[in-house]
């Protein structure tokens, strides 16, 4: 008597598990992925045009955390997230070289940007970066910081630092919060604030400022994916993990990435990496 054959899987069922495998997407992935992420990718919907794609094709479901780059890399770091998104380079690179994060890529950029109200009581409009910091701080004009060690934090800090000026005192508003309520709370006050562009650009029709200065070299803004190193985490979603970043980087998603906010700015939010 013949042994009874399984029927061949259907065109769509076979064409997802070869995906999957490309992918690295079998066995453990299946079990969900957590992504640790920088808030403006997260403000800005950018990870809603890119996480669905990854979903089908590895059937299972991305949970994601927003928060500052340096609250996420500590989240991964620690083994709390099995794939990281963050814009804080230099810390970046210090959790590498420890050996607690690894397979470390560049995934987009845009740069930052200095905003503050419309009419500028400032003046540093014009003015070099170095200066217009300075001139913040000699005239104790109200400025919102995020205050919360996120990418945009230490890239502000940087910034004080490299005009020899120390932000304090009570014209100096720390909102520990990420970057969009930190905007409305500069709009509320008519204060200044450093922001990553997408996320300005996102919300600035409900807000009462504009960019002021923008478009230096030290405003650059880049961004990576990595994942904990699974030697020190091996409870971590290693293959999840690893699936996601590659998706991240692959040419589909780097063309999501490309056109990301063409049609309702006219001009893309990032630019893609690769």
């Amino acid at each position: 008597m013949p042994t009874a054959r399984r029927p061949a899987p259907s065109l769509p069922v076979a064409l997802l598990a070869l995906l999957g495998s490309l992918l690295g997407c079998a066995g453990e992935a299946a079990r969900g992925v957590l992504l640790a992420t920088t808030t403006s990718v997260h403000d800005t919907g950018l990870l809603d045009s890119l996480l669905p794609a990854f979903e089908r094709r590895c059937g299972c479901e991305v949970k994601s955390v927003a928060v500052g780059s340096g609250q996420a890399l500590a989240l991964a770091a620690r083994g709390e997230a099995d794939v990281v998104i963050a814009h804080a380079p230099e810390l970046e690179e210090r959790y590498v070289a420890a050996g607690e994060l690894t397979d470390r890529r560049p995934l987009l950029s845009n740069d930052f940007v200095l905003v503050g109200p419309a009419d500028d009581p400032a003046g540093i409009a014009g003015l070099g970066l170095a200066e217009a910091m300075r001139r913040l701080a000699r005239g104790r004009v109200p400025f919102v910081s995020r205050a919360d060690s996120s990418g945009t934090h230490l890239v502000e800090l940087r910034l004080w630092r490299a005009a020899g000026a120390r932000p304090r005192g009570d014209w100096y508003l720390e909102s520990g919060q990420g970057m969009a309520a930190t905007l409305r709370l500069a709009s509320e006050r008519g204060a200044y604030a450093i922001t990553d562009r997408a996320t300005f650009v996102t919300l600035a029709p409900s807000l009462a400022l504009r960019i002021v200065l923008e478009g230096e070299p030290d405003l650059r803004n880049v961004y990576h994916v990595l994942r904990p190193d699974p030697r020190r985490h091996p409870r971590v979603n290693v293959e999840g993990g690893r699936a996601l970043a590659g998706f991240l980087v692959s040419p589909e998603a780097q063309g999501l990435i490309a056109g990301f906010g063409r049609a309702r700015f006219g001009a893309p939010l990032f630019r893609p990496a690769h």
